[in-house]
């Protein structure tokens, strides 16, 4: 079965050294980001139990595919494009304080490891790291909740309408259910290439939904 993972990798969330003023590793500076998923949608009603069940046709999809940067779906990925670009000053920032507390650590190192040991200046970076340690924290935990927020007012509208497209594309070819492989791939032990209706469903909502001028690639 062709089966594709998700290249898409976190947009926007750049990771920095975690902090402790000894031996700093970095704090992670990515935020939490709703997933491409379409969003749930209410159940259908159950059928008398006096109705014959129809024939099943089952199909799978792999929503981990749709921000594939090249076989994606263009809006979901130019959505998260231009969240990445609003928060890229404050994500350079935490960078910085990441690199100014590698700096110290390294600093404080070799003060400990000379011949003739200053504890007075030692002390008096570690006390300066654990200041950056706690601006840095603070303002990684603001950073992840606002990402948190604008993420999910930038791309809960695009899941509502992929999963409204999703019911049609499945309705008009006479499916009658379809399960995200992303989710129970270790589940899935054989399937037809057929059944994996991915790209087919990927290209229908493109064609229906074109992106305007796409988001401008992030500065590395």
């Amino acid at each position: 079965m062709n089966r594709t993972c998700l290249i898409f990798a976190a947009l926007i969330l750049v990771s920095m050294m975690g902090i402790s003023v000894s031996a700093q590793p970095r704090p992670q500076t990515s935020g939490p980001k709703p997933s491409p998923t379409p969003l749930p949608r209410p159940s259908a009603t159950p059928v008398a139990g006096n109705v014959a069940v129809p024939e099943s046709r089952i199909a799978l999809i792999d929503t981990a595919m749709f921000g594939d940067e090249k076989n994606g779906i263009f809006i979901y990925i130019d959505a998260a494009k231009k969240v990445e670009l609003e928060f890229r000053p404050r994500t350079s920032e935490l960078e910085n304080l990441g690199n100014r507390l590698n700096a110290l650590a390294t600093e404080i190192k070799t003060l400990r490891q000379s011949a003739v040991v200053d504890q007075k200046t030692i002390q008096a970076k570690q006390a300066e790291g654990e200041r950056l340690q706690k601006e840095a924290t603070t303002k990684k935990e603001r950073l992840d909740e606002d990402v948190t927020t604008r993420y999910r007012q930038a791309i809960s509208p695009i899941s509502n309408q992929i999963g409204a497209a999703l019911d049609q594309f499945a309705r008009q070819r006479g499916i009658t259910m379809t399960l995200d492989m992303s989710k129970l791939l270790p589940a899935i032990l054989t399937a037809l290439p057929a059944v994996d209706i991915t790209l087919a469903f990927i290209d229908d909502f493109n064609r229906s939904h074109p992106r305007a001028a796409p988001a401008p690639a992030p500065k590395p």
